[in-house]
């Protein structure tokens, strides 16, 4: 078991720096392997501090891989940040594909916990029974969440919830980014955790209905119902009887016994701090590991939080085609940043800076790690749906809103949500909040799904365990913190003109 006195962690032993585990004063002594380190400057909690001189313009390691260039000499003990060190990334890269080594990044698997899940007809499983309202366009948002209220009444033994998803889009789009909205709403009204869904449209919306439609299998629109407000004398009634029909439907649906395989995993983080890469991240990666190697689904995204890292992604490509799958979308998200005169380096935010990461590589290893270590299998556009077992690439941006929402479009049916900084944001799906510090999670219970600080007093197989457990009553039907805070909504990327 790890000391839980212990003042600072180094990753690597090559690492130039070490990160502080509480405050340390200048004088202090602070032992970093077999051997100590005087503190010259005052470094907060999360922050780091040289464990050698590391010359100006050489490389700043951490993670066993360089997270900057140093501006200035920065002397053994001196704080390490953003005032002397900078970020190296530029724009666009070519990458050489080296085959994956068949034992190179998979962990032991061993007997896993199963839960009580929804099994669907398209061999799907859902962790929820509830009926989701999604509006093709703004106009009828607030008539969805009308028809959400009315529709609480019909929660009970076999409808876990209904809920209303409002944006406001779908109209005044073009192109691709019209197209983007059509993929996100197809794709969220197939997600498992929706035993019904109700589509409300407006009649002369750019995002037409059957646009949506016409992306939802057949199978699947059994479970769907559409109302047109303006082809309907009264709206709200004809969606009260739809809410009503799809009621009927999900009655016959009960839970049973299914396998850790059933489950469609997201990973995301938002609010990071320094910690983030040392508990919370490589935690649900873990975790990450384990739904895998049981067979079934996890999704990572935030492509640009992976922009300094993703060679450590692209070394775990299935094959060939994966590898050039994943360089294209990173490359094409370099892309946009640059064509909007934006540079690919612009993160971390300020609460990041303030948590003591320091530039966008450093945070981009650390949030990778989320994904475990499994092979990475296929690699997906935005507002498609995941159909492979392993570990996916899902392409969407950082933004907690708009990452969530993909994920839960991409099928996943509960995300875990590290943050060192902390944030009531919930999905559609389940979304518990994973905190990389145990201060976070004593002052924001109300928040906090499972503290990861655990992992430094208690070690990662512990933490691991304890989480698998939570994670499976969740999935069984306990309630995350953003259900019982009713914290759910969706946001949807806009990457074009508006009419």
């Amino acid at each position: 078991m790890p000391d839980p006195d212990i003042m600072a962690l180094q990753v690597d032993r090559d690492d130039d720096v070490a990160v502080a585990l509480m405050p340390l004063a200048p004088g202090q002594m602070v032992a970093i392997g077999d051997r100590e380190v005087a503190i010259v400057d005052a470094i907060a909690p999360g922050h780091k501090f040289a464990v050698h001189d590391i010359s100006a313009g050489s490389a700043v390691r951490r993670y066993r891989a360089p997270i900057g260039v140093a501006t200035q000499m920065i002397g053994v003990g001196a704080h390490v940040h953003s005032h002397n060190v900078q970020t190296a990334l530029r724009g666009e890269l070519a990458y050489d594909y080296v085959a994956k080594s068949a034992d190179a990044v998979e962990r032991p698997g061993g007997g896993q916990p199963g839960f009580m899940g929804y099994a669907r007809q398209d061999g799907s499983v859902g962790i929820r029974n509830e009926i989701w309202i999604l509006p093709s366009v703004g106009c009828v948002g607030r008539l969805g969440e009308r028809l959400a209220r009315w529709g609480e009444a019909l929660v009970g033994a076999h409808v876990d919830g209904v809920h209303a998803f409002n944006h406001p889009f779908g109209c005044s789009q073009l192109g691709h980014d019209l197209e983007g909205t059509t993929a996100i709403l197809a794709s969220l009204a197939q997600n498992p955790n929706a035993g019904g869904v109700l589509i409300v449209g407006l009649g002369c919306e750019s995002n037409q209905l059957d646009l949506i439609l016409a992306q939802i299998p057949p199978e699947r629109r059994a479970r769907v119902r559409t109302v047109r407000a303006q082809s309907e004398q009264d709206e709200f009634a004809a969606g009260k009887a739809a809410l009503e029909a799809l009621a009927d439907l999900m009655a016959q649906d009960v839970r049973q016994p299914v396998s850790l395989s059933g489950l469609r995993l997201g990973v995301k983080c938002g609010g990071s701090d320094a910690m983030s890469g040392l508990t919370a991240n490589p935690l649900i990666g873990r975790i990450a590991d384990a739904v895998t190697q049981a067979g079934g689904m996890a999704v990572l995204t935030e492509i640009p939080e992976m922009f300094g890292a993703e060679q450590l992604l692209l070394a775990r490509a299935e094959n060939k085609a994966v590898f050039d799958r994943l360089t294209q979308v990173v490359n094409r998200f370099k892309r946009y940043f640059l064509d909007h005169g934006e540079p690919v380096s612009e993160n971390p935010s300020p609460g990041n800076i303030a948590g003591g990461i320091t530039t966008l590589e450093e945070k981009s290893l650390g949030a990778v790690q989320k994904g475990g270590l499994a092979s990475v299998v296929d690699v997906i556009d935005y507002g498609h749906i995941a159909t492979r077992h392993g570990l996916t690439i899902l392409e969407a941006p950082g933004n907690d809103a708009v990452s969530t929402t993909a994920l839960a479009a991409a099928g996943v049916t509960l995300t875990l949500f590290s943050t060192g900084r902390g944030t009531p944001l919930g999905s559609p799906v389940p979304t518990m909040k994973i905190a990389s510090n145990s201060a976070l999670a004593v002052a924001k219970p109300g928040w906090i799904d499972f503290d990861a600080g655990m992992v430094l007093t208690d070690g990662m197989d512990a933490a691991a365990e304890a989480l698998l457990d939570r994670i499976v009553a969740v999935a069984s039907g306990e309630p995350a913190c953003n259900e019982r805070n009713d914290e759910r909504s969706i946001g949807i990327w806009k990457r074009g003109v508006t009419l």
